[in-house]
């Protein structure tokens, strides 16, 4: 009886150890795991909740990059070769006589009128896609209140304000979905091939151009000192973290989404998918019958929906998706 008692009370002091040393030392290193927590949220801007703050989704984490520049300038104009090779491949027919046309970078305008870090401001935007679900929507308004308006390819606004506003800040286009633009827009050539670069330098300065089996347009109106030059490796980076090799290359609409990550602190997209009907068409287009844009053999626009609907879900966009389907 006498050995069990001084069992008993040999096991109530081991307990009692614990209780005294081992169990402060956890709560102090549970009280820093809590405190390392928000720390770990670091918040990039001014806004209750900003696209590059790190720690929401790892999903996000390990395909944003902050560092990789979306834009051409003079700082980045030397292309690694790996890229340079790559994007040189994605449409052309005649290799060497790209390689010469990529020489066209050192002449061409290399301005940096967007300031691609965040800052202690708030910088809001929405980028306007031209899906048919914006039709009878009533974003126009919501739209031309964001301090920048992204649109692409040849976007139409006149006669469809109420749906898709009537302001731009940034135009997305290449040679064969030009457009003029209006003053104080900033124009921005995603060249998807080295003769785009040629074309471009033609158009802004009033030469022919004949080096080409399309028809394109000879001249655009357009402010040469608000010209942005999608960069090669911001393309190739596009297409290696985000779209995961998901068809030949990204369309220009996820090459406009993901720019907008980069120079937004919070975005709201529009005019994207089909619409409420599941077709896809262009909204100023009559023809509901769809299909066009979404299986073109070069672009996964599934799979790129698929990004944008996850990129919703964690938070780091506002999707509009139009009107809801007739019951």
């Amino acid at each position: 009886m006498a050995y069990n008692c001084r069992k008993f009370y040999k096991r109530k002091k081991f307990f009692l150890v614990i209780c005294c040393f081992v169990l402060p030392l956890y709560f102090l290193y549970s009280h820093s795991l809590v405190k390392e927590g928000p720390q770990s949220l670091k918040k990039t801007c001014s806004c209750e909740t900003c696209i590059s703050d790190r720690g929401i989704s790892r999903w996000f984490d390990v395909r944003f990059n902050s560092s990789i520049q979306p834009q051409l300038t003079r700082r980045n104009e030397n292309i690694p070769q790996d890229i340079l090779l790559w994007w040189l491949g994605l449409q052309s027919r005649h290799p060497r006589l790209s390689m010469m046309y990529s020489r066209l970078f050192e002449v061409m305008p290399k301005f940096n009128p967007i300031k691609n870090g965040h800052s202690c401001n708030c910088r809001r935007c929405a980028i306007v896609g031209n899906s048919g679900n914006l039709k009878g929507s009533n974003y126009g308004q919501l739209i031309d209140s964001q301090d920048y308006v992204i649109r692409m390819n040849r976007a139409v606004t006149k006669g469809h304000e109420s749906d898709v506003g009537k302001k731009t800040t940034h135009h997305f286009m290449y040679p064969e979905s030009a457009k003029d633009l209006e003053p104080n827009v900033h124009l921005v050539l995603v060249p998807f091939k080295p003769h785009d670069l040629l074309w471009f330098a033609n158009v802004l300065t009033n030469k022919n151009f004949f080096l080409t089996h399309r028809k394109l347009k000879g001249h655009i109106t357009a402010d040469s000192n608000k010209v942005i030059i999608f960069h090669p490796g911001f393309f190739k980076y596009v297409h290696d973290e985000w779209t995961e090799h998901h068809g030949r290359y990204p369309s220009t609409g996820m090459l406009a989404l993901i720019f907008g990550l980069h120079i937004c602190d919070q975005l709201l997209v529009f005019g994207y998918g089909g619409d409420r009907n599941g077709n896809w068409h262009h909204y100023w287009e009559n023809n509901r019958l769809g299909g066009a844009f979404r299986v073109t053999g070069v672009h996964n626009a599934t799979f790129e929906m698929n990004i944008i609907t996850r990129l919703a879900e964690i938070g780091k966009i506002q999707l509009y998706r139009g009107t809801p389907a007739a019951s």
